[in-house]
């Protein structure tokens, strides 16, 4: 008898070998028909797959996020199907699940058009709608490999030439189309449903410049027809507010081709960027920080003792002088420990916290580059707190609760925390990462936190907590972390003399709340869609005259709003009204002040907030109280 245990706990008998689907269809006709794969421990299996011992199994349906995943993999093979018979002389190559989709690469003659992925699409839905079976079988590698041969399938075969010659493969078969996989997949192709082909993009094989550049056509597929059109909503959403977009026509910064993976930051952005920096300064400041400031350009010795000539040397920009090799600094925390070296350090004067607004750069490839969120030149929110193993703990709650407020200030209230633990390759004694792990959870706890744990995710030195934050569209951004780093001291000889008059290693905590200034101002961007709050918009009010008799009177206010510490426009173009409030509408201003003369006679102001709100007629004294309070609750 075989018996198989469910999640609910209870049991099922069979009187021998039994498959997932069989035990699907004890339960229920329902469930049978739901049935896209099977869980057993934390392996999940195709319904025809047999189990011939006791086991406890889960049927995997499309709720679950395994089930997801199998119609994304499942999907990625259909579009291959699809292609295949579209552009028989087409080649395919691997087709792995991505977030919220799949992708599949070609090799093929021409590019693919819009128009052929309208067919590909097309052709996907006539061959689910064909409810084709899906089906394995398992081949010993060299007769897989001269079956894909044999096919004019040259990627595929030499990709199966990569495995191990003693070991088998899986092979799945949907109509006409069989293609590699490990699986599983869905048992038909009719539980496929919900997808849309997205873009075509070029990707070299095997992910190497040196080889043939490949098509890579992306998809996304769901469970539902409703999350479909959910997701395909959000794109539209996420592409109105298109950092790259929104930068272009509110005129905050650009990219040049003179400088690839820079910004150039225009007045507006600058504006922007200023404001954000002054508001981590402040937060340095008022929590123990002191700011420092290191060079650019830093000896190659310095980076071989640090290790990351060795480990990221491809990442480096380097330059030479006088016969003597320097590298751009891709990180702060080298110089933070120079600085902290100078001078003998007590253990009264830990914990030590050093801030800088370092600007790092990073070799990064030409296609990773997006926009300001990944560029080649950076500046951090970068800090380094040198502290004691027993000031770890104090630390991290500190750094948790100043981040939060932080995050709160510029509009994020959900935040997602993750502590990383110890990797298989390491350093330091079993004991020493206890110690770390478990200050770094005690201060997540006691600052109210719920997190979960990212086993073996930790650094080769020390365990982390990564702060991801989501946006207006439920979209993560890890923004910050804080590190625990016993490494770097020792690398570089860092010492302070303990109560007991012995020199002792510090523990170096790297931390960073928004992490690179360019990337956080793009996230800015996109989660308030250009409409930054009051205390960050680059303009906060604009003045407008109907007719130039008030000219004059507007000139007066802009000079009165700017000394109150405004930032203010000034419109005085004969212009229709009705085209300059449009115009200064769609630059998405806090607030229009409309000064005809009946308000110039009263002293007041016609104010319009963002949003198309008329507010009506105030005085300027009322305005100021109104516009002070958005400034001081950052709303």
């Amino acid at each position: 008898m075989i018996q198989i245990t469910l999640p609910d706990g209870s049991k099922r008998e069979f009187p021998g070998p039994v498959t997932v689907a069989e035990v699907a269809a004890s339960i229920g006709a329902g469930l049978a028909k739901a049935a896209l794969a099977g869980k057993i421990g934390d392996k999940v299996v195709d319904t025809s797959h047999t189990i011939d011992s006791d086991s406890p199994l889960a049927i995997v349906t499309a709720k679950d996020a395994d089930g997801l995943e199998v119609i994304r993999h499942s999907t990625a093979h259909l579009l291959a199907y699809a292609v295949k018979e579209l552009f028989p002389d087409a080649q395919v190559t691997i087709g792995p699940v991505i977030e919220n989709g799949f992708y599949y690469d070609f090799s093929y003659k021409r590019p693919f058009t819009p128009e052929d992925l309208q067919a590909i699409e097309k052709r996907m839905a006539e061959l689910a709608a064909k409810d084709e079976p899906v089906v394995r079988r398992v081949l010993p590698r060299d007769e897989a490999v001269a079956y894909f041969k044999g096919l004019g399938e040259h990627y595929k075969a030499e990709i199966i030439a990569s495995i191990p010659s003693n070991e088998d493969v899986s092979l799945y078969r949907e109509g006409n189309f069989e293609d590699l996989c490990r699986g599983p997949h869905v048992p038909s192709t009719g539980k496929l449903k919900f997808f849309k082909l997205m873009k075509v993009a070029g990707a070299y094989w095997r992910g190497d410049h040196r080889n043939e550049m490949l098509q890579r056509v992306y998809g996304t597929a769901w469970a539902s027809k409703d999350e479909l059109q959910q997701y395909l909503t959000m794109l539209e959403e996420a592409e109105k507010r298109d950092h790259r977009r929104l930068g272009r026509e509110l005129d905050l910064f650009h990219i040049d081709e003179h400088s690839p993976g820079t910004v150039f930051w225009h007045p507006k952005g600058w504006t922007v960027w200023q404001e954000v920096e002054q508001y981590m300064r402040r937060v340095y400041r008022d929590n123990g920080y002191q700011e420092v400031k290191g060079p650019q350009i830093l000896d190659q010795g310095l980076w071989e003792k640090t290790g990351h000539w060795d480990k990221y040397r491809e990442n480096m920009f380097t330059t030479e002088s006088e016969k003597r090799d320097y590298a751009l600094k891709p990180m702060n925390c080298p110089g933070h420990i120079l600085i902290f070296k100078q001078g003998i350090k007590s253990y009264r004067d830990l914990p030590l916290r050093f801030g800088e607004f370092g600007q790092c750069h990073r070799n990064e490839p030409t296609g990773g580059l997006h926009g300001i969120m990944r560029v080649r030149a950076f500046t951090q929110d970068d800090g380094h707190i040198f502290c004691t193993e027993s000031q770890i703990q104090s630390e991290v709650l500190a750094f948790t609760t100043l981040l939060q407020k932080v995050y709160k200030d510029f509009g994020f209230s959900d935040i997602i925390y993750k502590l990383s633990t110890r990797p298989e390759n390491r350093i330091g004694s079993e004991e020493s990462w206890d110690r770390a792990e478990n200050a770094l959870a005690e201060g997540l706890r006691a600052s109210g936190c719920d997190f979960e744990y990212l086993p073996g995710e930790g650094a080769f030195y020390g365990p982390k907590i990564e702060y991801t934050l989501k946006d207006a569209l439920g979209r993560p951004w890890q923004c910050g972390t804080i590190q625990v780093d016993p490494n770097m001291p020792e690398r570089l000889d860092a010492e302070f003399v303990g109560e007991d008059g012995v020199r002792h290693r510090p523990i170096m905590l790297h931390r960073a709340i928004v992490g690179s200034l360019e990337r956080f101002i793009g996230i800015l961007i996109e989660q308030h869609a250009g409409a930054l709050p009051t205390w960050l918009a680059p303009v906060q009010v604009s003045v407008l005259n109907i007719t130039d008799s008030q000219a004059d009177y507007c000139r007066d206010l802009v000079k009165m709003l700017e000394n109150q510490g405004l930032r203010v426009q000034l419109d005085l173009r004969n212009e229709k009204i009705t085209y300059k409030i449009r115009e200064h509408s769609l630059q998405k201003l806090p607030y229009i002040l409309v000064v005809g003369d009946k308000e110039k006679a009263a002293g007041a102001v016609a104010v319009r907030a963002r949003g198309n709100k008329d507010l009506g007629v105030m005085s300027v004294e009322a305005f100021l109280e109104r516009i002070a309070s958005d400034i001081t609750s950052k709303a």
